[in-house]
Protein backbone atom coordinates (compact mmCIF):
# COMPACT_ATOMS: atom_id res chain seq x y z
CA UNK A 1 0.00 0.00 0.00
CA UNK A 2 1.01 3.63 -0.51
CA UNK A 3 0.62 6.28 2.20
CA UNK A 4 1.28 9.77 0.90
CA UNK A 5 3.44 12.11 2.97
CA UNK A 6 0.50 14.47 3.37
CA UNK A 7 -1.51 11.68 4.97
CA UNK A 8 1.18 10.52 7.39
CA UNK A 9 -0.32 12.58 10.21
CA UNK A 10 -3.47 10.46 9.88
CA UNK A 11 -1.45 7.43 10.97
CA UNK A 12 -0.39 9.17 14.17
CA UNK A 13 -3.90 10.50 14.75
CA UNK A 14 -5.38 7.02 14.43
CA UNK A 15 -2.87 5.57 16.88
CA UNK A 16 -3.26 8.41 19.37
CA UNK A 17 -6.91 7.52 19.84
CA UNK A 18 -5.90 4.36 21.69
CA UNK A 19 -2.14 4.52 22.31
CA UNK A 20 0.60 6.69 23.73
CA UNK A 21 2.61 7.37 20.58
CA UNK A 22 6.39 7.32 21.00
CA UNK A 23 8.85 8.07 18.25
CA UNK A 24 11.99 9.96 17.24
CA UNK A 25 12.41 13.62 18.03
CA UNK A 26 15.32 16.02 18.53
CA UNK A 27 16.49 16.88 22.03
CA UNK A 28 19.86 17.92 23.45
CA UNK A 29 21.62 17.65 20.11
CA UNK A 30 20.55 14.07 19.42
CA UNK A 31 17.65 12.09 18.00
CA UNK A 32 15.90 10.43 20.93
CA UNK A 33 12.66 8.55 21.46
CA UNK A 34 9.90 10.40 23.29
CA UNK A 35 6.16 10.94 23.22
CA UNK A 36 4.94 12.58 20.02
CA UNK A 37 2.05 15.01 19.93
CA UNK A 38 2.06 15.38 16.13
CA UNK A 39 4.10 14.61 13.03
CA UNK A 40 5.90 17.96 13.41
CA UNK A 41 7.73 16.52 16.42
CA UNK A 42 9.63 14.14 14.11
CA UNK A 43 13.23 15.04 13.05
CA UNK A 44 12.07 16.30 9.66
CA UNK A 45 14.99 17.07 7.38
CA UNK A 46 17.67 15.91 9.83
CA UNK A 47 20.19 13.09 9.75
CA UNK A 48 22.98 11.88 12.02
CA UNK A 49 26.66 11.29 11.28
CA UNK A 50 28.31 8.58 13.36
CA UNK A 51 31.74 7.08 13.82
CA UNK A 52 33.76 5.71 16.71
CA UNK A 53 33.17 8.09 19.62
CA UNK A 54 31.46 10.58 17.30
CA UNK A 55 27.83 11.63 16.85
CA UNK A 56 26.44 14.83 15.37
CA UNK A 57 23.25 16.01 13.71
CA UNK A 58 23.31 17.44 10.23
CA UNK A 59 20.71 18.98 7.95
CA UNK A 60 19.60 16.92 4.95
CA UNK A 61 18.78 18.42 1.58
CA UNK A 62 15.23 17.10 1.74
CA UNK A 63 12.32 16.82 4.18
CA UNK A 64 12.64 13.14 5.09
CA UNK A 65 10.85 12.16 8.29
CA UNK A 66 13.12 9.19 9.01
CA UNK A 67 16.39 10.18 7.34
CA UNK A 68 18.57 9.28 10.32
CA UNK A 69 19.94 5.96 11.60
CA UNK A 70 19.74 5.34 15.37
CA UNK A 71 20.40 7.63 18.32
CA UNK A 72 21.69 7.00 21.85
CA UNK A 73 18.43 5.55 23.11
CA UNK A 74 16.84 2.24 22.28
CA UNK A 75 13.26 1.04 22.70
CA UNK A 76 14.47 -1.00 25.64
CA UNK A 77 13.90 1.98 27.92
CA UNK A 78 10.13 1.70 27.40
CA UNK A 79 9.87 -2.07 27.86
CA UNK A 80 12.69 -2.88 30.28
CA UNK A 81 12.61 0.49 32.01
CA UNK A 82 15.72 2.04 33.64
CA UNK A 83 14.07 2.18 37.09
CA UNK A 84 11.23 -0.04 38.22
CA UNK A 85 9.70 -0.06 41.69
CA UNK A 86 8.94 -3.66 42.69
CA UNK A 87 7.01 -3.17 45.92
CA UNK A 88 6.33 -0.85 48.83
CA UNK A 89 6.16 -1.76 52.53
CA UNK A 90 4.43 0.30 55.20
CA UNK A 91 4.50 -0.29 58.95
CA UNK A 92 1.32 0.46 60.91
CA UNK A 93 -0.53 -0.71 64.00
CA UNK A 94 -1.37 -3.99 62.25
CA UNK A 95 2.25 -4.77 61.35
CA UNK A 96 3.99 -4.47 58.00
CA UNK A 97 1.90 -4.28 54.82
CA UNK A 98 3.67 -5.09 51.56
CA UNK A 99 2.08 -3.76 48.37
CA UNK A 100 3.39 -5.11 45.04
CA UNK A 101 3.78 -2.56 42.28
CA UNK A 102 0.85 -2.72 39.83
CA UNK A 103 1.57 -3.70 36.25
CA UNK A 104 1.59 -1.09 33.48
CA UNK A 105 -1.66 -1.16 31.52
CA UNK A 106 -1.35 1.76 29.10
CA UNK A 107 -0.95 1.02 25.42
CA UNK A 108 2.08 2.32 23.52
CA UNK A 109 2.80 2.66 19.82
CA UNK A 110 6.45 2.78 18.73
CA UNK A 111 7.02 4.75 15.51
CA UNK A 112 10.21 4.42 13.49
CA UNK A 113 11.66 1.13 14.74
CA UNK A 114 14.56 -0.10 12.63
CA UNK A 115 15.06 -3.74 11.71
CA UNK A 116 18.04 -4.12 14.06
CA UNK A 117 15.85 -2.80 16.88
CA UNK A 118 13.06 -5.24 16.08
CA UNK A 119 15.62 -8.01 16.44
CA UNK A 120 16.75 -6.48 19.73
CA UNK A 121 13.19 -6.55 21.04
CA UNK A 122 12.90 -10.20 19.96
CA UNK A 123 16.12 -10.97 21.85
CA UNK A 124 14.79 -9.30 24.99
CA UNK A 125 11.51 -11.18 24.57
CA UNK A 126 13.57 -14.35 24.74
CA UNK A 127 15.29 -13.13 27.91
CA UNK A 128 12.27 -11.80 29.80
CA UNK A 129 9.43 -13.98 28.55
CA UNK A 130 11.03 -17.34 29.09
CA UNK A 131 8.46 -19.89 30.23
CA UNK A 132 10.06 -20.48 33.62
CA UNK A 133 11.33 -16.97 34.34
CA UNK A 134 8.84 -14.42 33.02
CA UNK A 135 9.40 -10.79 33.96
CA UNK A 136 5.80 -9.67 34.50
CA UNK A 137 6.66 -5.95 34.32
CA UNK A 138 8.23 -6.42 30.88
CA UNK A 139 5.42 -8.73 29.81
CA UNK A 140 2.70 -6.20 30.68
CA UNK A 141 4.35 -3.48 28.59
CA UNK A 142 5.24 -5.78 25.74
CA UNK A 143 1.69 -7.08 25.33
CA UNK A 144 0.34 -3.55 24.90
CA UNK A 145 2.68 -2.20 22.23
CA UNK A 146 2.02 -1.53 18.53
CA UNK A 147 5.16 -1.57 16.38
CA UNK A 148 5.60 0.63 13.30
CA UNK A 149 8.91 -0.18 11.65
CA UNK A 150 10.77 1.97 9.12
CA UNK A 151 13.16 0.33 6.67
CA UNK A 152 16.49 2.12 6.62
CA UNK A 153 17.15 4.42 3.68
CA UNK A 154 20.77 4.91 4.66
CA UNK A 155 23.35 3.22 6.88
CA UNK A 156 25.42 4.87 9.56
CA UNK A 157 29.16 4.93 9.97
CA UNK A 158 29.03 2.34 12.74
CA UNK A 159 26.22 0.13 11.41
CA UNK A 160 26.89 -3.57 10.73
CA UNK A 161 23.41 -5.09 10.77
CA UNK A 162 24.08 -6.95 7.51
CA UNK A 163 26.85 -8.90 9.25
CA UNK A 164 24.43 -9.89 12.01
CA UNK A 165 21.55 -10.74 9.62
CA UNK A 166 19.33 -8.18 11.34
CA UNK A 167 18.69 -5.60 8.63
CA UNK A 168 18.41 -3.16 7.03
CA UNK A 169 14.96 -4.32 5.88
CA UNK A 170 12.41 -5.39 8.49
CA UNK A 171 11.10 -8.85 7.72
CA UNK A 172 9.14 -9.77 10.85
CA UNK A 173 8.10 -8.61 14.30
CA UNK A 174 6.18 -5.49 13.21
CA UNK A 175 2.55 -4.47 12.90
CA UNK A 176 3.33 -2.06 10.06
CA UNK A 177 6.55 -1.50 8.11
CA UNK A 178 7.19 1.67 6.10
CA UNK A 179 9.73 2.47 3.42
CA UNK A 180 10.12 6.21 2.88
CA UNK A 181 10.54 7.21 -0.76
CA UNK A 182 11.65 10.68 -1.88
CA UNK A 183 12.16 10.82 -5.62
CA UNK A 184 11.31 13.11 -8.54
CA UNK A 185 9.44 15.52 -6.30
CA UNK A 186 7.38 12.72 -4.78
CA UNK A 187 7.30 11.83 -1.09
CA UNK A 188 5.39 8.78 0.03
CA UNK A 189 5.63 5.58 2.08
CA UNK A 190 5.34 2.02 0.84
CA UNK A 191 3.51 0.26 3.68
CA UNK A 192 3.39 -3.42 4.57
CA UNK A 193 1.11 -4.89 7.23
CA UNK A 194 2.72 -7.55 9.38
CA UNK A 195 -0.23 -8.43 11.62
CA UNK A 196 -4.00 -8.36 11.58
CA UNK A 197 -3.91 -5.32 13.88
CA UNK A 198 -1.63 -3.57 11.42
CA UNK A 199 -3.98 -4.31 8.54
CA UNK A 200 -6.96 -3.03 10.52
CA UNK A 201 -5.22 0.27 11.14
CA UNK A 202 -4.10 0.50 7.54
CA UNK A 203 -7.71 0.07 6.41
CA UNK A 204 -8.64 3.22 8.36
CA UNK A 205 -6.16 5.38 6.47
CA UNK A 206 -6.26 7.10 3.13
CA UNK A 207 -4.07 4.81 1.05
CA UNK A 208 -3.91 3.02 -2.26
CA UNK A 209 -2.34 -0.11 -3.68
CA UNK A 210 1.35 0.17 -4.55
CA UNK A 211 2.31 -0.30 -8.18
CA UNK A 212 5.04 -2.74 -9.18
CA UNK A 213 7.35 0.20 -9.85
CA UNK A 214 6.75 1.68 -6.39
CA UNK A 215 7.38 -1.67 -4.73
CA UNK A 216 10.60 -2.07 -6.70
CA UNK A 217 11.76 1.39 -5.61
CA UNK A 218 11.21 0.42 -1.98
CA UNK A 219 13.15 -2.82 -2.45
CA UNK A 220 15.96 -0.91 -4.18
CA UNK A 221 16.27 1.46 -1.21
CA UNK A 222 16.81 -1.43 1.22
CA UNK A 223 19.21 -3.15 -1.17
CA UNK A 224 21.25 0.04 -1.57
CA UNK A 225 21.38 0.59 2.18
CA UNK A 226 22.74 -2.95 2.65
CA UNK A 227 25.80 -1.94 0.61
CA UNK A 228 26.53 1.13 2.76
CA UNK A 229 27.44 -0.49 6.09
CA UNK A 230 30.05 1.52 7.96
CA UNK A 231 31.39 -1.62 9.68
CA UNK A 232 31.47 -5.37 9.10
CA UNK A 233 31.96 -8.33 11.42
CA UNK A 234 32.93 -11.84 10.42
CA UNK A 235 30.68 -13.99 12.63
CA UNK A 236 31.77 -17.39 11.31
CA UNK A 237 32.60 -19.57 14.33
CA UNK A 238 32.60 -16.52 16.58
CA UNK A 239 31.26 -18.41 19.60
CA UNK A 240 34.22 -20.80 19.56
CA UNK A 241 36.68 -18.08 18.55
CA UNK A 242 36.06 -16.04 21.69
CA UNK A 243 35.64 -19.01 24.02
CA UNK A 244 39.06 -20.32 22.94
CA UNK A 245 40.88 -16.97 23.23
CA UNK A 246 40.17 -15.82 26.78
CA UNK A 247 43.88 -15.13 27.33
CA UNK A 248 44.50 -13.42 23.99
CA UNK A 249 46.84 -10.39 24.37
CA UNK A 250 44.23 -8.18 22.70
CA UNK A 251 42.26 -8.13 25.97
CA UNK A 252 45.17 -6.27 27.59
CA UNK A 253 45.27 -3.81 24.72
CA UNK A 254 41.58 -2.95 24.94
CA UNK A 255 41.77 -2.77 28.75
CA UNK A 256 44.34 0.01 28.45
CA UNK A 257 41.83 2.05 26.46
CA UNK A 258 38.55 1.12 28.17
CA UNK A 259 37.29 3.60 30.79
CA UNK A 260 34.71 1.09 32.15
CA UNK A 261 32.21 3.95 31.91
CA UNK A 262 29.39 1.52 30.95
CA UNK A 263 28.24 3.69 28.03
CA UNK A 264 28.22 0.66 25.73
CA UNK A 265 25.86 -1.29 27.98
CA UNK A 266 23.58 1.69 28.63
CA UNK A 267 23.03 2.38 24.91
CA UNK A 268 22.89 -1.30 23.91
CA UNK A 269 19.35 -2.37 22.95
CA UNK A 270 19.80 -5.91 24.35
CA UNK A 271 21.86 -5.59 27.56
CA UNK A 272 19.64 -6.42 30.52
CA UNK A 273 21.79 -6.40 33.70
CA UNK A 274 20.11 -4.88 36.75
CA UNK A 275 20.64 -4.41 40.45
CA UNK A 276 18.16 -4.06 43.29
CA UNK A 277 18.18 -1.36 45.96
CA UNK A 278 16.03 -0.77 49.03
CA UNK A 279 15.17 2.72 50.26
CA UNK A 280 13.40 3.87 53.43
CA UNK A 281 12.01 7.13 54.72
CA UNK A 282 13.45 8.95 57.72
CA UNK A 283 10.84 7.53 60.09
CA UNK A 284 11.61 3.94 59.14
CA UNK A 285 7.91 3.30 58.57
CA UNK A 286 7.98 3.14 54.77
CA UNK A 287 10.33 1.17 52.52
CA UNK A 288 10.51 0.53 48.80
CA UNK A 289 12.41 -1.92 46.64
CA UNK A 290 13.57 -0.68 43.25
CA UNK A 291 15.22 -2.41 40.33
CA UNK A 292 17.49 -0.29 38.13
CA UNK A 293 19.79 -0.84 35.20
CA UNK A 294 23.33 -1.86 36.05
CA UNK A 295 26.34 -2.89 34.01
CA UNK A 296 28.95 -5.64 34.02
CA UNK A 297 31.48 -2.79 33.70
CA UNK A 298 30.84 -1.46 37.21
CA UNK A 299 33.06 -2.64 40.07
CA UNK A 300 30.12 -3.38 42.35
CA UNK A 301 28.20 -5.51 39.86
CA UNK A 302 30.09 -8.70 40.75
CA UNK A 303 30.80 -7.78 44.35
CA UNK A 304 30.65 -10.71 46.74
CA UNK A 305 31.91 -10.95 50.31
CA UNK A 306 35.57 -9.98 50.15
CA UNK A 307 35.53 -8.07 46.87
CA UNK A 308 34.61 -7.95 43.20
CA UNK A 309 34.85 -11.05 41.03
CA UNK A 310 36.00 -8.92 38.07
CA UNK A 311 38.29 -6.28 39.51
CA UNK A 312 40.22 -5.41 36.33
CA UNK A 313 39.22 -3.50 33.21
CA UNK A 314 40.39 -6.48 31.19
CA UNK A 315 38.10 -8.96 32.91
CA UNK A 316 35.07 -6.69 32.64
CA UNK A 317 35.46 -5.85 28.96
CA UNK A 318 36.16 -9.50 28.18
CA UNK A 319 33.03 -10.54 30.09
CA UNK A 320 30.87 -8.07 28.14
CA UNK A 321 32.18 -8.95 24.70
CA UNK A 322 32.36 -12.71 25.17
CA UNK A 323 28.86 -12.75 26.64
CA UNK A 324 27.45 -10.61 23.85
CA UNK A 325 28.96 -12.64 21.01
CA UNK A 326 29.63 -16.09 22.48
CA UNK A 327 28.07 -17.32 25.74
CA UNK A 328 24.79 -15.51 24.91
CA UNK A 329 24.37 -18.15 22.20
CA UNK A 330 24.59 -20.89 24.86
CA UNK A 331 22.04 -19.10 27.04
CA UNK A 332 19.48 -17.91 24.52
CA UNK A 333 20.22 -19.54 21.19
CA UNK A 334 21.27 -16.35 19.40
CA UNK A 335 23.88 -13.62 19.45
CA UNK A 336 23.26 -10.75 21.83
CA UNK A 337 24.42 -8.23 19.21
CA UNK A 338 22.20 -6.80 16.45
CA UNK A 339 24.80 -4.63 14.71
CA UNK A 340 23.25 -1.25 15.54
CA UNK A 341 26.71 0.23 16.22
CA UNK A 342 25.66 2.23 19.28
CA UNK A 343 28.43 0.79 21.46
CA UNK A 344 31.01 2.08 18.95
CA UNK A 345 29.44 5.52 18.48
CA UNK A 346 28.93 6.23 22.16
CA UNK A 347 32.23 4.88 23.48
CA UNK A 348 34.20 7.97 24.58
CA UNK A 349 37.45 6.46 23.30
CA UNK A 350 35.93 4.84 20.19
CA UNK A 351 36.50 1.18 21.07
CA UNK A 352 35.10 -0.82 18.16
CA UNK A 353 33.69 -4.30 18.81
CA UNK A 354 34.14 -5.23 15.13
CA UNK A 355 37.80 -4.22 15.29
CA UNK A 356 38.31 -6.29 18.44
CA UNK A 357 36.88 -9.39 16.75
CA UNK A 358 39.17 -8.90 13.76
CA UNK A 359 42.17 -8.51 16.08
CA UNK A 360 41.40 -11.74 17.91
CA UNK A 361 41.07 -13.48 14.54
CA UNK A 362 44.53 -12.16 13.75
CA UNK A 363 43.31 -10.04 10.84
CA UNK A 364 44.24 -6.58 12.11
Amino acid sequence: MILERGDFALLLDALQKTHQVIGPTIRDGAIVYDELSSATDLPIGWTDEQDGGTYRLKRRNDEALFGYVVGPQSWKRFLHVPRQRLWQATQNENGIQITPEPQATHRMAFIGIRSCELHAIAIQDNVFLHDQFTDTFYQARRENVFLVAVNCGQAGGTCFCVSMNTGPKATSGFDLALTEVLEDGQHYFVVEAGTANGQLLLNELSQRAASNEEQQKAEAISAQTATQMGRTMDTAGIKELLAQNLEHPRWDDVANRCLTCANCTMVCPTCFCTTVEDVTDLTGEHAERWRRWDSCFTMDFTYLHGGSVRASNKSRYRQWMTHKLSSWIDQFGSSGCVGCGRCITWCPVGIDITEEVRAIRGKE
